[in-house]
């Protein structure tokens, strides 16, 4: 079948010789048929008549990479993903198996040079999970990145629990530092957010939660959380996502003012180390207050520690449905590292 295909191919080619897609074809078939020179033949051919198209070119590179002519094929590849940028990210796959993994030499051979490149090659790495490669090409390309490819580096980041590289690519400053991000709620409540700020989940069963200027313990604003009947325990109602040092002993501290909290299933304040999904540790919440009241939380980080989640939830209720009913306010919180 492909014999008989090849010499029709032949005979179409002969009759329309500057038709670049008829040898692309009979380069392909030849390709097919292992006659690795009578389809570079047909390819070179392809590329003669259309020399500045992306397609023709490409075709040939990969048959001179299948032929083990690695500078000529990535010479080519890198000229054809110049002309068409839909090709760059199959370019820097090519790359990364020839190279084994090698960001550099990946690179290199995928001629990552200018800022659209670097942002293709930050997007490949980070779905590799290779944090500090990522943020070194995030740092090249300057500020050629815009807010939407920035989330999309730090959600896959996150995913690959690549913590440190995404969280200095969120908060903009290269910073990898343990710090609660607005402690005092200062800013605005982000609802789904992607990062390191305070998350709010949009869609919560009888929970609202909003800034207050009229309760605060320090700064101008708080955060109030009204419980107003049956909501899922267990569901986070606000979290932050901080970075840590394994094994090192931190200290969170933050202020609190409850109003008539009623429930079988009372809200707490929980630490979690999200690799694992281990609780390091929780803290009790009033459920009646006449002022604000300081808390702390101490807790060590695991070996393979690399962030903590700090979340407001709901304990379990021993009957269902379980209400919750009253207000609670927080402020202030801050984290320290404590000496070992």
């Amino acid at each position: 079948m492909f014999r008989e295909a090849e010499r029709e191919l032949a005979m179409a080619a002969s009759l329309r010789p500057n038709d670049d897609l008829i040898w692309l074809e009979l380069g392909a078939i030849r390709d097919q048929l292992d006659d690795q020179q009578g389809a570079l033949t047909a390819f070179d051919q392809a590329v003669a008549r259309a020399p500045y198209y992306a397609h023709t070119r490409w075709e040939r590179a990969n048959l001179r990479l299948r032929m083990g002519r690695y500078d000529e094929a990535f010479a080519e590849l890198r000229d054809a993903a110049v002309s068409n940028r839909s090709y760059l990210p199959t370019l820097i796959d090519l790359a990364w198996a020839l190279s084994r993994g090698d960001s550099k030499l990946t690179e290199q051979l995928a001629g990552i040079e200018s800022a659209s490149s670097r942002i293709a090659y930050a997007r490949f790495l980070a779905a590799k999970g290779k944090g500090s490669e990522t943020l070194e090409q995030y740092k090249l390309a300057g500020s050629s990145f815009s807010e939407v490819q920035k989330r999309q580096l730090v959600r896959s980041l996150l995913t690959a629990n690549e913590y440190q590289a995404a969280f200095a690519i969120w908060s903009g400053n290269g910073s990898t530092a343990s710090q609660v991000y607005d402690g005092g709620f200062e800013g605005n409540v982000s609802f789904d957010d992607v990062g390191f700020g305070w998350n709010v989940p949009r869609q919560q069963t009888n929970v609202e939660v909003s800034l207050d200027t009229s309760e605060k313990d320090s700064g101008a604003k708080s955060l109030r959380v009204a419980y107003n009947g049956n909501s899922p325990p267990k569901a986070p109602v606000m979290s932050q996502t901080i970075v840590v040092k394994s094994q090192q002993r931190y200290r969170i501290a933050f202020a609190v003012k409850a109003k008539d909290v009623v429930s079988g299933g009372l809200p707490f304040v929980t630490v979690t180390e999200p690799q694992t999904n281990s609780v390091l540790a929780t803290s009790n919440l009033p459920q009646n207050t006449d002022s604000w009241q300081k808390q702390t939380i101490e807790f060590t980080t695991l070996p393979d520690s690399k962030a903590i989640v700090l979340t407001l939830v709901r304990n379990d209720c021993s009957s269902s449905p379980c209400p919750v009913f009253g207000v609670l306010w927080f402020d202030s919180f801050s984290i320290e590292e404590l000496k070992q």
